[in-house]
């Protein structure tokens, strides 16, 4: 049975644009059949926020939504991890970098990769041949994945097909940070292959780190990639992401002001290309929910949609 996964991250409390994701993500594998496995990917160190987890989980059921799996949480077993960097150093794939991030700006002569805030990588700690080295999991030391210049093609299930060259762009990517943990790019798809997921439903931020998945999982040989979903984002007014700067969009926060689930999951059903906003439930809306009516363009949050859920 074909299997995703709800993964939200604990580094603050989601907002109407997570909640749209996870809505569809949701109704796509009830429809169709699919297992849904809950991951809280909890990974990003000090980002992650205190509550934050069981904030997330309890805003996915105030909503409507289920699963079948989970919750799972990344920090509870570090092992494989651990397994797949040592597999990667002992390769010749993955290499040690104590590199800061100014050293990298230094020797850089790219700007941020677009979007991420992140540099493209000189290669300044790459072996110029690959060679097999010792994973020490206790060194504070960053790794990175060796990539060959050339570029990766998917095809994606709502965007189409998709090309980038990563060595261009980023470089050699993180696969352990100097925290001792293990990168989202990593992590991914680690839990992606071990939690048996072939169906991935995301933001079309991710669009990007997707090509460095697939390196990932052809470089650990993880077999057949999923089947990837990636939805345009809902962004403020000026065309960047959903964030603070937009005003307080955060599921939670309406909740708190006695905005009903039926409101909030009535504007997502708008915004998924459902018809005028009404209020609905999740079951009206798993009923309703037609992924060829899914608008092909960003969703743009203003006042008047804040104003229609306080109305």
């Amino acid at each position: 049975m074909p299997r995703t996964r709800l993964a939200p991250s604990p580094t603050g409390a989601l907002h109407l644009g997570n909640a749209r994701t996870f809505l569809v993500n949701w109704a796509l594998a009830r429809q169709l059949g699919w297992e849904v496995v809950l991951r809280i990917e909890d990974l990003d160190g000090p980002r992650v926020k205190v509550g934050a987890s069981d904030a997330a989980i309890d805003t996915l059921r105030w909503l409507g939504m289920d699963w079948d799996e989970g919750p799972l949480y990344q920090l509870a077993d570090p092992a494989p991890y651990t397994a797949a960097l040592k597999r990667l150093a002992a390769a010749g794939q993955a290499y040690p970098c104590r590199c800061t991030r100014k050293e990298i700006e230094a020797a850089s002569v790219s700007a941020p990769h677009a979007g991420e805030h992140e540099l493209r990588y000189p290669g300044t700690c790459r072996p110029e041949t690959p060679l097999p080295v010792e994973f020490r999991a206790e060194a504070d030391e960053a790794w990175r994945l060796r990539v060959a210049d050339e570029a990766v093609a998917f095809v994606d299930s709502l965007a189409g097909e998709q090309w980038e060259n990563p060595q261009q762009t980023v470089g050699d990517f993180l696969v352990r940070t100097k925290a001792g943990l293990p990168s989202y790019q990593l992590a991914v798809v680690i839990d992606d292959h071990r939690q048996q997921i072939d169906r991935v439903v995301r933001g079309d931020d991710l669009l990007s780190s997707t090509h460095r998945q697939l390196l990932v999982q052809r470089a650990l040989q993880t077999g057949p990639p999923p089947e990837y979903f990636h939805l345009p984002m809902v962004v403020g007014q000026d065309g960047r992401r959903l964030a603070k700067r937009h005003g307080d969009s955060r599921v939670a926060e309406y909740r708190r002001r006695g905005v009903p689930a039926e409101r909030i999951v009535g504007l997502l059903a708008e915004w998924c290309g459902l018809g005028k906003r009404t209020a609905m439930n999740a079951a009206d809306f798993l009923e309703a929910f037609d992924l060829d009516h899914l608008p092909e363009g960003q969703i743009v949050f203003g006042p008047e949609d804040d104003a229609w859920l306080l109305d």
